[in-house]
Parts: structure tokens; sequence; C-alpha cells
């Protein structure tokens, strides 16, 4: 279930890129790899199509599986496998193919059920409480929901199949959405996720559109960076947001198989990964995260069912004009 990285004589995944005479004292910045877990299968702590993660209450890794439809608990220290919930069937307690999952102050989970539109709300030892919305386009609704997040008592939640992000409070009262379908700022094509940093500001992947667009709580759009392309600070279908204690904001690509990192502004810091079966390497990128306190950074290798986690070596900087 957990395979660790076999690394001789703790060989890090290093990479340094060239930003300019402003930057060029910058020291290289590493990503080491340190476990992978899970592995393709149908057991405990088997993955078929890992999509996105939060932290329990407690801690814990909390892992989207779309095609078994579970929700998968692990130690994040370790990679032991702690329990499940969800999985296939009629009950209310039940999933057919959760993607999005946040967890509110109190320990409550939620999830973004893709086929059926339905958000479903768990307590901290995974019973569930509550279902709302549905599938559709009217106010309230969602079509393909997607990687969503929770701030200040109200749960954004993207949707690729509406192009917008919608807004619940935590008893599933929808408040309001923004977005919509185009390629101008504040419009979208196919959010992706959508992550806020500890400033309050929400980090879109507008996936179709290959840029990262930056709102406030209340929907306002304030900036965009990114184009399509495969150099640092391009993209090619961003998937996966995670924002680190400093607020610098991580991306994953599912069409470039790897991982930027971007300090607050958008500002590109470094870069890693391609595709391939290996450590470091990827296929089919989606959801990513860090853990705030350690500095852990896990991110969904889809393709080759397993997540992948890596710790900094270094200070993550950016030297300024």
């Amino acid at each position: 279930m957990i395979r660790t990285a076999a690394l001789a004589g703790t060989a890090a995944i290093c990479f340094a890129f060239g930003m300019g005479a402003a930057q060029a004292q910058d020291a290289a910045i590493k990503f080491e790899h340190v476990m992978n877990i899970g592995s393709e299968g149908t057991g405990e702590g088997q993955f078929k199509y890992v999509e996105d993660f939060a932290f329990s209450k407690e801690g814990r890794l909390l892992a989207t599986d779309a095609a078994h439809a579970w929700v998968q608990a692990f130690d994040k220290t370790t990679g032991k496998f702690i329990g499940r919930f969800g999985g296939k069937g009629d009950n209310d307690g039940n999933l057919d193919k959760p993607e999005g999952i946040a967890v509110d102050p109190d320990g409550n989970i939620f999830i973004a059920d893709y086929n059926t539109g339905y958000i479903k709300k768990y307590d901290a030892s995974h019973k569930w409480l509550l279902t709302f919305s549905e599938y559709g386009s009217e106010k309230g609704q969602n079509i393909k929901s997607e990687f969503m997040d929770i701030r200040d008592g109200k749960l954004y939640m993207p949707e690729a199949g509406n192009h917008r992000v919608d807004v619940f409070d935590l008893n599933g009262k929808f408040l309001f959405d923004f977005g919509g379908q185009g390629s101008e700022p504040g419009k979208m094509n196919n959010p992706e996720s959508a992550k806020f940093a500890s400033n309050g500001s929400l980090y879109v992947a507008d996936l179709k559109n290959d840029r990262i667009q930056v709102f406030d709580a209340t929907g306002k759009f304030l900036s965009t960076w990114g184009k399509t392309g495969t150099g640092p600070g391009e993209f090619k279908s961003p998937a996966g947001i995670g924002v680190d204690k400093d607020d610098n904001v991580y991306v994953t690509e599912i069409g470039n198989d790897r991982v930027q990192v971007f300090d607050k502004t958008g500002k590109f810091i470094t870069m890693w990964g391609k595709k391939g079966a290996g450590n470091g390497e990827f296929g089919n990128l989606h959801g990513l995260i860090v853990d705030r306190a350690t500095g852990l950074v896990y991110v969904a290798d889809t393709a080759n069912n397993r997540v992948q986690v890596f710790r900094p070596v270094g200070p993550i900087k950016v030297t300024l004009n």
C-alpha cells in the first residue's frame, strides 16, 4: 500500500530555472520525493482514479477516488491506510463519483459528487448528515462539480459544466455564483479547482483557458496569469491547486505532467515533473494539497493510481527587483 522511495544517499528531485538578472542569486529550489501512497486496485488504500484532497480535523489525509466512489483516509506522515467511507450504493451516505472535498472548522466533510450533482455533508466520524444541490444549470444546481474549498462559513465549488463557481452556506443554502463561460477576465472555461490563500484570495484553475484567475471572497475578479504553452508560467490544462503557509501557489497540469509553483502574485518560482511512472514522474495529474505545518506536498498522480508526496529542501523564496 505504501511504496517508499529508494533514494540513494537522499537524492533529491531538484529543478532550478533561470529567472532573470534580478533573481540570479536565488538558490536552486528542491523538492525531494518522500513516498508514494496507494497502488492500482480495489482494496483498502488502493486507487483507480484519485482526484483531490483535504485534511481532516484530526490531521488525516482524505482522498477522493472517482472510479471506486470511496473517500479514503490515510496517516499523512506514514501513508498508512486508516479507513474509508462512501462507496457505490443507493443509501444517503453512498457516492457515485466523488471529486471535490473540503472540511469545515468543526470537522464536517463536504463531498462534491460529479455525476449526480449532489453535495454531501458528513460529520468527522464519516456519518452522513445532509445532501444538497443537484444536477442542472439553474441557480444552486451544478454540472460537473470539481475541487472546492471552505472559508468564513461558505463553501466555494467550481463546476466545469456551467463554467462558474457556486457558493453555499454550510447548511446547504445557495448564496451566489460568479464566472460564466468565456475567455475574458473573470469568465471561465471548465474551472477545475478553487482554493483559498490565507489572505482571502481565491485561486481558480481555469482549465480550458490555460490560466489561473484570482478572485476575492465576494467573487470580484482581481487578477490572472498564464497562457497556453510548455514554458515556465505557461499551462496546458491546469487542474489542482494547493497553497502553502507563505501563500505560494502550487498548480498541477494535466497536459504538461508537472507541478509549477508561484508566489501569491503569480510570479513563477519553480516547477518539477515529467510524464512517466517513476518517482517524480506523473500521468494525468489532478488535485494537490500542501500541509502548511510541515510543507509536505501531496499530488494526485491519477494515471499511476497513487499519491506522490514531496518535501521542500531549502527555502522557497523570490528575489524581487
